[in-house]
């Protein structure tokens, strides 16, 4: 699973190179009040358990911090080192998670989807935050995978272990 993860960021970085002109993307964020959102354990260290969303997706990112962090502080340009799991809105299932796979996943913040671009920064290490994706900032209508179908709102709970 974390070669498939790192599969789409290649690919998403390849998409979003060919993409650059003149389309702009939304930074407004929900109010996290949305009482569809899920739920996520704030237990630090462990990983998280997350229930399964209702209702409708929210259209806009949304971001929501579980754990505030201690640490260093993400910016655009951080190398992160995270622990995540992933869920889609519709199923409200784990697809991956680096927990299940024993190790964090070391990656260049600028080199992944717009949702973590976006929703990423200003969170510090220690720190475990809930993004809520919609599909414009996150695989849109191409997916990614069998996991990931066409137009899927994506629900990331990311643990921030490293931040360089």
């Amino acid at each position: 699973m974390k070669k498939f993860l790192i599969s789409v960021i290649v690919i998403t970085s390849a998409l979003s190179l060919t993409a650059c002109g003149g389309s702009t993307v939304a930074t407004s964020t929900e109010s996290s009040t949305n009482s569809g959102l899920p739920t996520v354990s704030a237990n630090a260290g462990a990983k998280p358990t997350i229930s399964k969303p209702e209702g409708a997706a929210p259209s806009t990112l949304v971001t929501e911090d579980i754990i505030e962090g201690t640490g260093p502080e993400a910016v655009a340009t951080s190398t992160m080192t995270v622990h995540y799991t992933l869920l889609t809105w519709s199923q409200g299932e784990v697809v991956e998670s680096s927990w299940d796979s024993g190790s964090p996943a070391t990656f260049p913040l600028a080199n992944v989807i717009a949702g973590w671009q976006q929703g990423i920064p200003g969170m510090k290490v220690g720190g475990r935050r809930l993004l809520v994706i919609p599909p414009d900032l996150g695989y849109g209508a191409q997916g990614a995978g069998a996991a990931i179908g066409p137009n899927e709102t994506l629900v990331f709970v990311v643990d921030v272990i490293g931040i360089a």
